[in-house]
């Protein structure tokens, strides 16, 4: 599969979420659906940031359709009144993309008092599609794409210890356990789906090493984006496809082509975890009861 974003196809008349939508990766994808003629709600943490974001977009892109949503995801409190906001007044959500997060920070907690990557990267995306799930099965051919990272690969899910309470911290780690969640949801969505009888299609994209500003703060992080780092909005590639595409396959995962970090998007490998479906089931229970949103059928109403 050879994909770019001149394969789009006409999006008049979709509605499409996407999280994080103000820089890097989400701002990349936000213009590319805009310019295919979809309605983007853009949902932001900042709303400042978010409205300068909308208002250069829409001098990139004559006619663009975008909407801004203030969200912060470390925040069940602010996911549910979205949540209450879009359900109030949209009658269908045509794609979820699951695409905000953080990336290695200092130690810190959300709202709620989870471990900042693990409550903003997986907890909170996990509400929000639970929440939206009604708005996403009255549309006829919905997606979800959840964004994860190459770090899966190191990440494990501690369910003795996910928030990091009893063991030294380490940022990189739980970054890794955070996007080894948002994989093993998208995998585990699609299963659910698929075993109701769902029209809800899952997929899950990372976008390589793209230049974001996640890594603005590290040690040698800008040299390393101008030396190694593809752009961030080849990095949206993989998303776009899984969003959109008629080709791309429920269920799977999609990421650059040469050695996962740079190139044209193609179905990415899983690590072995990732499949396991026990792990999933587990994951999804606790996930569960960490946001009180119950995910009463795959494709149906959630509270």
């Amino acid at each position: 599969m050879t994909w770019t974003p001149a394969q789009l196809p006409d999006l008049s008349g979709k509605t499409i979420l996407i999280t994080g939508a103000n820089s890097g990766l989400g701002l990349q994808t936000t213009r590319h659906l805009a310019a295919a003629k979809a309605r983007v709600l853009m949902a932001c943490r900042d709303a400042d940031k978010g409205a300068r974001a909308m208002d250069d977009l829409r001098a990139q892109v004559p006619g663009a359709r975008l909407e801004l949503l203030e969200l912060d995801l470390a925040d069940l409190a602010s996911v549910g009144r979205l949540a209450d906001r879009l359900l109030a007044q949209e009658t269908q959500l045509d794609v979820l993309i699951n695409n905000a997060g953080v990336m290695a920070p200092p130690f810190q907690r959300t709202q709620d008092g989870f471990e900042l990557q693990f409550g903003t990267n997986h907890l909170g995306h996990f509400a929000l599609t639970g929440r939206l799930l009604p708005l996403l099965h009255a549309a006829p051919a919905p997606r979800v794409v959840t964004v994860s990272s190459m770090a899966h690969r190191f990440g494990g899910i501690r369910f003795d210890d996910l928030n990091w309470q009893q063991r030294r911290y380490s940022a990189w780690l739980a970054y890794g356990q955070s996007k080894l969640a948002n994989l093993m949801f998208a995998l585990e969505l699609q299963r659910r789906s698929a075993d109701l009888g769902g029209r809800i299609q899952s997929y899950a994209a990372h976008p390589g090493y793209a230049a974001t500003h996640l890594q603005d703060d590290m040690p040698g992080g800008k040299i390393f984006n101008a030396l190694f780092a593809q752009s961030a909005e080849a990095g949206a590639y993989p998303s776009l496809l899984a969003a959109t595409s008629t080709e791309a396959e429920p269920g799977s995962y999609y990421g650059p082509r040469i050695l996962g970090t740079w190139g044209a998007p193609t179905r990415a490998s899983i690590r072995p975890l990732a499949k396991r479906t026990a792990v999933a089931r587990q994951l999804w229970q606790v996930s569960e009861q960490l946001t009180g949103v119950v995910y009463q059928r795959a494709c149906g109403p959630a509270r």
